[in-house]
This record gives C-alpha cells, structure tokens and sequence, in this order.
C-alpha cells in the first residue's frame, strides 16, 4: 500500500465526517492508502484552536484521527524536511511550506489538500 498525506483542512474534515467536502478522487485515495500528516499539520491544530477557528484540541483531534482512521504523525528527520522546504519559493507560508515539503521528501507522496495556491505548485496535490 503506498502513502498519502492529509494537510491540515482535509484532516480537519475527516476527523469531523464531513466527507461531502472531498472530490471522489479524494475519496478514493483516502481509502486507498496508508495516511500521513506533517507534524507541522499537528502544530497548526493547535494554531487554529488558540484562535479559536477550531473548538478541539490538537491532542484530541489527533487521537480521532489516530483512533478513528490510523494516521500517523509522519517520523522523517526535520533537518530533511526543513532543507526541502527551503527550496519552496511560491508561497512564504511556514505552514504550507513544511505540509508540502513532508510530502516531496516521502518520495514525493500525494498530498490531499484544498488549498489552491497548493494544488498548482505541487503536482501529486489532489483534492
């Protein structure tokens, strides 16, 4: 079974069940592969709950997700990964820099995102 990584909207999502937000293509991926995130997907969880943009934990919607699905935090090396997303330039993005970066350097792995800006500079990006 090959991988696949979630960012941070498309875990948000599944955690949720709100699977109508996915394309069919999405779908069929989430099903089909072993399932990522970044940890930099866990550190914007966090963000995104001490803005309140999400009302549960990062702890707590990792552990859905873990449970729930069997994603994993992603264990590569961050020297690898940092030195990867040093070499993305067409967004200044901390977060999107490292999300996409995770992927390229898992033998650039399918990335299942939403974001556009995404989805046109990452040619295995999917939504």
């Amino acid at each position: 079974m090959s991988i696949a990584y979630l960012d941070t909207h498309a875990a948000v999502f599944l955690a949720a069940g709100t699977l109508e937000e996915f394309s069919k293509e999405a779908k069929r991926q989430i099903e089909a592969n072993d399932l990522l995130i970044s940890p930099m997907v866990y550190l914007e969880f966090d963000h995104l709950y001490s803005r309140q943009k999400i009302k549960i934990s990062a702890k707590k919607l990792y552990s859905i997700l873990n449970l729930d699905f069997g994603i994993q935090l992603c264990q590569l090396p961050f020297a690898r990964v940092a030195k990867e997303a040093s070499e993305l330039h067409w967004t200044s993005d901390p977060f999107d820099r490292i999300i996409v970066a995770q992927a390229l350097s898992n033998q650039e792995a399918m990335l299942i995102t939403r974001d556009r800006l995404i989805g046109k500079n990452y040619r295995k990006a999917i939504w």
